[in-house]
């Protein structure tokens, strides 16, 4: 009986929303082959899940390729949630400035579980190459916005975080285990401001503040990102002044929108 209610509530849906990331993971259209080939289930429960999936607009099938797509009714909650839970509506005017006063990148990210969700990103005038796009995860531990936020968690939110981070070492900087994390995290709490020193791809350099209400609450984080060929450490913490003006333009407008309690 329980597994049977597993099967149809809570289990099922887990299992509809990982056959959704899988498709999105191969960013292009993917044929069952490919998916079956990649997912945990047997081919009969994952044919099933993607019927379901089809039926309900959530996937569209191209029967010329013979692929599956992310579909539209996708689309329309991505918008929607991009419009009512992402920080993107308050916080784009001041990032459009931020960028245009400094001339570099500018990004602004939310928590995602253990990763960081990069919500919006405005190019700077001569665009990088860089891994970073609105809507894509990256690592908590090697970016500057997501060391940013993490330092200000609460001890209770941030332990299970420090359990999934992987410390892969993407590069020769990468922060390389749980203790040098923390050390990192106990300097950005004293300084105010976090670094990606190359730690994630080599060349890129980003300075990145965090977004906290009046009570301290992590919101998400702003970044000014460059390279190693444009700029130094140095040279952005040149920007900290105007990337705390919007930090704080941001928090203010947020902390109306999405915590109107004085208390917060």
């Amino acid at each position: 009986m329980a597994q049977g209610n597993a099967e149809s509530g809570e289990g099922t849906v887990g299992k509809a929303l990982a056959v959704l990331d899988a498709v999105a993971a191969f960013g292009r259209p993917v044929r069952f082959g490919e998916l079956l080939s990649e997912s945990p289930y047997p081919k009969a429960t994952l044919y099933r899940l993607v019927q379901v999936l089809t039926k309900q607009s959530m996937l569209v099938y191209d029967s010329d390729r013979q692929t599956y797509a992310p579909g539209l009714r996708l689309v329309r909650l991505a918008h929607a949630a991009w419009q009512s839970a992402s920080l993107a509506p308050v916080a784009r005017p001041y990032l459009d400035a931020l960028s245009a006063e400094v001339g570099e990148t500018v990004h602004l990210a939310q928590l995602d579980g253990g990763q960081v969700l990069y919500v919006d990103k405005i190019n700077a005038r001569n665009p990088l190459q860089m891994y970073s796009q609105a809507g894509k995860v990256g690592p908590v531990y090697c970016t500057g916005v997501g060391k940013a936020m993490i330092a200000h968690l609460p001890e209770a939110q941030l332990e299970p975080i420090l359990q999934q981070q992987s410390f892969h070492p993407f590069t020769d900087t990468t922060l390389s285990d749980r203790a040098a994390l923390c050390a990192e995290l106990e300097a950005i709490r004293d300084r105010g401001h976090a670094y990606d020193r190359e730690e994630h791809e080599p060349g890129i350099i980003c300075v990145a503040v965090p977004i906290l209400t009046r009570a301290g609450r992590v919101l998400g984080a702003v970044s000014v990102t460059s390279s190693t060929e444009r700029t130094s450490l140095a040279g952005l913490d040149a920007h900290l002044p105007r990337i705390h003006a919007a930090v704080s333009s941001i928090a203010g407008e947020a902390q109306d929108w999405r915590f109107p309690d004085a208390a917060e």
